[in-house]
């Protein structure tokens, strides 16, 4: 960010606010300057240092950013309570609102040469292109985000490095969106810069594809770090959004009432924030840990809640990640049309670019209700499509048993040699979790 204007400009500046103002150089200079510094600097040979600029400023009756860039000090102060009205909005589930917002302040912020603003905006733009589904356009706000601020520490530049990763995550790249983040915290744990809110966001957003790719005990390592890093941080969204990743992470090591608990937390926190996105998605894991748990009635309202609230929201993608998770509770208690009339209703939202993981999910349920209902033909169709999703977005904690599934549907029908097939490949992802499917884990921090 250019943080005034250039000598000359300055110097103008100073001679027309003065001359308005009817006061002399002497006046102006003193006690601290001499008229002839004065004279000078109205000339535009000499730059001013900040301490001179804010005596003049203060014998004019101006503000120093407005002396020196030319702006009113207000303007920044207000583009900052309007970026935090939008930051409501989009808290609020109302993200094309929020979008249209935020554009307006970016255009206004570049106006005036406010970088900071101008990234925030920016941030605020990609996280609502996430919530409406936008993963390509989410991806260049953050791309753009980051570039306005490369010259920043690196703690100020995560959030737009993990908004990249999320729609990397979201759009089925696990291999790739895992290595955005596990290098920025390797440089941040390496080079000492243990700042607890940028850590925290980075640990709390791996869990996620560390599950998708079978790298259970990577996720674990992930969320105890982030648990363990919760009381120093400031953000209480971040917080909440911890406690939510981190509950997926305790169920697969059978913790249920402790992923419970911390679902719990995180509801709570962000019913405070007014956070409906958020929240539904609280009410989304709490229903898959008690799906998992077995607890199929308490987890269908969970879901249902979840689904309404989204859809209210208009958070298309998340919307129908839920409805996918619901889908699963329904069929296994039974209603398994209602289960695939929700299946079909959302597989539109997906694509190999767009919610892979989830919707190889639908595709999978959608292939064990047309077993179920002996149609073998639309259940290879099924399967054989999840399986191109899978092997694309690389979630080998899916493969295994979705070839398992395809495998025997295949020696069912007569066709022992690709049923073996299925097997093999299947038996290739079954690796142990969190270590042939990545690299060397990032350094840690000093806890």
């Amino acid at each position: 960010m250019q943080e005034r204007d250039d000598p000359e400009t300055i110097g103008r500046r100073v001679q027309q606010l003065r001359t308005e103002r009817g006061l002399t150089q002497r006046q102006l200079a003193e006690p601290a300057y001499t008229p002839a510094y004065i004279s000078t600097l109205e000339a535009g040979r000499v730059r001013a240092s900040d301490e001179a600029l804010r005596h003049i400023a203060g014998r004019l009756g101006v503000g120093f950013e407005e002396l020196a860039s030319g702006r009113p000090a207000h303007l920044a102060t207000d583009l900052r309570l309007r970026l935090t009205e939008a930051q409501r909005t989009l808290a609020n589930g109302e993200a094309e609102a929020a979008a249209a917002q935020y554009a307006a302040l970016f255009e206004e912020a570049e106006a005036h040469g406010f970088a900071v603003e101008q990234a925030t905006a920016l941030l605020g733009m990609g996280e609502c292109a996430l919530d409406t589904g936008e993963l390509g356009r989410a991806r260049e706000f953050f791309e753009r985000a980051e570039l306005w601020t490369a010259g920043e520490p690196l703690p100020v530049r995560v959030p737009a490095i993990r908004g990249r990763a999320v729609s990397h995550y979201l759009a089925g790249e696990l291999r790739y969106a895992v290595y955005l983040l596990e290098t920025t915290l390797d440089e941040l744990n390496r080079g000492g810069l243990h700042d607890p809110d940028a850590l925290l966001l980075l640990y709390a957003s791996a869990i996620g594809p560390y599950m998708d790719m079978g790298a259970h005990a990577r996720a674990a390592q992930a969320a105890e770090l982030a648990l363990a890093l919760a009381p120093q941080a400031g953000d209480p969204a971040l917080i909440a959004r911890m406690h939510r990743s981190v509950a997926r992470t305790l169920l697969a090591e059978g913790r249920v009432a402790e992923a419970d608990a911390s679902l719990a937390k995180a509801a709570e926190l962000y019913r405070q924030l007014q956070l409906r996105t958020e929240l539904a998605n609280c009410h989304w894991m709490r229903g898959y840990v008690y799906a998992q748990n077995g607890e199929l009635e308490r987890a269908e309202r969970e879901l249902r809640e979840a689904l309404a609230m989204l859809s209210e929201t208009r958070a298309a993608l998340y919307r129908s990640q839920a409805a996918v998770e619901l889908a699963d509770v329904l069929h296994r208690r039974g209603k398994s049309d209602e289960a695939a009339e929700l299946l079909n209703d959302v597989l539109g939202d997906f694509n190999s670019e767009r919610g892979a993981v989830h919707s190889a999910a639908a595709h999978r349920l959608l292939g064990i209700i047309a077993e179920d209902a002996r149609d073998t033909e639309a259940a290879e169709e099924h399967y054989v499509r999840a399986l191109s999703l899978l092997e694309r977005a690389g979630a080998a904690g899916d493969l295994a048993d979705l070839c398992r599934l395809l495998g025997d549907l295949l020696r069912r029908t007569g066709r022992v040699e690709a049923a073996l097939d299925a097997y093999r490949t299947g038996l290739g992802h079954r690796t142990a979790p969190g270590t042939t499917t990545l690299g060397p884990a990032p350094a840690q921090p000093p806890l």
